[in-house]
């Protein structure tokens, strides 16, 4: 008997390599039979700066995400999932993605797109897939997007 996946859990953005990783992990949904969780990270890191002069980016930040897996949950019902779950976190995509999400649904695949980074960034810092190929405890498929889209 071949290996079954019961609980998918997706990171979504708005980039072009999350959309990717969306559209296979329906595939694989489908396939298996599993349940969808998709999560959008607000990192929170990112505005903190930003929040000092302008009290509205966390609301706004917050609807995006909200609106984004609407979108998308709307999309994975109608290609056919049976169980689509979303989820907006706040904190560092990279921890919350392996550690507490893919804990709290059960995950036993984390599908994520593959982070554009040129060479210096991903040496400094690493990609968020790297981390989560890293952290997590279950199977992880990173998403190559197509160069020529």
């Amino acid at each position: 008997m071949g290996m079954k996946y019961e609980n998918i859990l997706v990171a979504v953005d708005g980039s072009k390599e999350a959309e990717w990783a969306f559209k296979k992990s329906i595939e694989i949904a489908k396939r298996h039979d599993a349940s969808l969780n998709l999560v959008h990270v607000i990192d929170t890191r990112s505005f903190a700066a930003i929040e000092a002069y302008d009290r509205s980016i966390a609301e706004r930040a917050s609807s995006y995400g909200n609106e984004l897996l609407e979108e998308y949950k709307q999309e994975a019902d109608k290609a056919g999932v049976k169980t689509v779950n979303t989820f907006v976190e706040y904190g560092s995509p990279k921890v919350v993605i392996p550690k507490d999400i893919a804990k709290q649904v059960k995950a036993d695949l984390i599908v994520c797109g593959a982070t554009g980074l040129n060479a210096m960034e991903r040496f400094l810092i690493g990609s968020v897939s790297e981390h989560i190929t890293r952290a997590a405890r279950c199977d992880v498929l990173v998403v190559r997007t197509d160069k020529s889209e």
